[in-house]
């Protein structure tokens, strides 16, 4: 059997390659220029274990998964309200529509509760899609679902801090350029990394790609625009748990076999399902549901459509 070089941070692995790492062979999954931080056995998103029994020059590659431990389901949290707000808003009343709400309860809402606030923190950072465009009536409800969204992000980002991870693929928020060392790599582009993210865009939930290069950490994709954000989740997890399955054209969940990782919702209520599709000689994250005809990824200021693409799912 032919011996396979050693691996070294700095060098650019290409597809097909395998290496060896303290005493084991690990073949690529994603083509990628190595870091001192991505060493194989840390990195099984970008490298796959071979098995001591393979054969033949490099050895027959298998994806190895195995059953995450048992993760227990997150207890309701309830943050502290944000600046500004001083009536009460039970958890339910935050899963309804602005327009589902009374106009009594509206004036409260947006005297005591917050809302006037969260206007002014779209205007400060955190974006409301064509904010210019709509009425006052529009901005008050995308400003309502925007609250509801940081809300919610915040009690997953703080019960992730005190109990650690319920799942092998969990959303966390996160802002700017940071990128958590555990967050789930989708593949290269030209000489950096990239990986997923999801955010608030115009009453969806929409998955996008965050990276360290990127002029504010993350880039969402929508009605066929990339939009530029530094406040988003970012998905973090355990690729021993996960695992990307082939799909293409309009998605069929029941036959992937395995059970999708959901990264948003469409304005209908459809789910949007994390993608992972090749385009220009790299590897995007996008969306993928079962009312698009393939994959969408942000590229080039605009939605990319894709037709063969992977889908994030649990293995188990």
């Amino acid at each position: 059997m032919t011996t396979a070089p050693y691996w070294e941070p700095g060098t650019a692995y290409k597809p097909g390659d395998v290496v060896q790492y303290e005493g084991h062979r690990y073949k690529i999954v994603i083509p990628h220029t190595s870091q001192s931080d991505w060493a194989p056995s840390v990195t099984p998103n970008l490298w796959g274990r071979l098995s001591d029994e393979d054969q033949g020059q490099w050895g027959g590659y298998q994806e190895h998964h195995q059953q995450p431990a048992t993760y227990q389901p997150a207890p309701e949290y309830h943050p502290p309200p944000p600046e500004g707000q001083k009536v009460d808003i039970p958890q339910e009343e935050r899963k309804k529509h602005w327009y589902d709400l009374d106009d009594h309860r509206k004036k409260e809402l947006e005297i005591g509760g917050g809302l006037l606030g969260a206007i002014g923190a779209a205007a400060a950072g955190y974006y409301v899609y064509k904010h210019h465009e709509k009425n006052e009536e529009e901005k008050k409800a995308d400003s309502w679902a925007l609250q509801n969204w940081l809300h919610d992000a915040e009690a997953r980002l703080r019960d992730y801090q005190q109990n650690g991870p319920r799942s092998p693929a969990q959303w966390i928020l996160n802002k700017g350029k940071d990128i958590p060392s555990n967050a789930i790599v989708v593949g290269p582009e030209h000489d950096w990394m990239l990986w997923i993210c999801r955010a608030y865009v115009d009453g969806t939930i929409q998955v996008g790609k965050a990276s360290n290069v990127f002029q504010k950490g993350a880039v969402i994709g929508y009605d066929n625009e990339e939009i530029q954000l530094d406040t988003y989740e970012i998905l973090v997890g355990d690729m021993h748990g996960l695992q990307w399955v082939p799909a293409s054209g309009h998605l069929n969940v029941e036959n992937l076999g395995l059970r999708p990782v959901e990264g948003g919702r469409d304005k209908d209520g459809t789910p949007l399902y994390i993608a992972q599709a090749p385009h220009k000689g790299a590897v995007h994250p996008g969306i993928a549901s079962p009312k698009h005809d393939g994959a969408y990824i942000p590229y080039g200021g605009k939605q990319v459509q894709v037709s063969e693409y992977r889908v994030l799912c649990y293995n188990y």
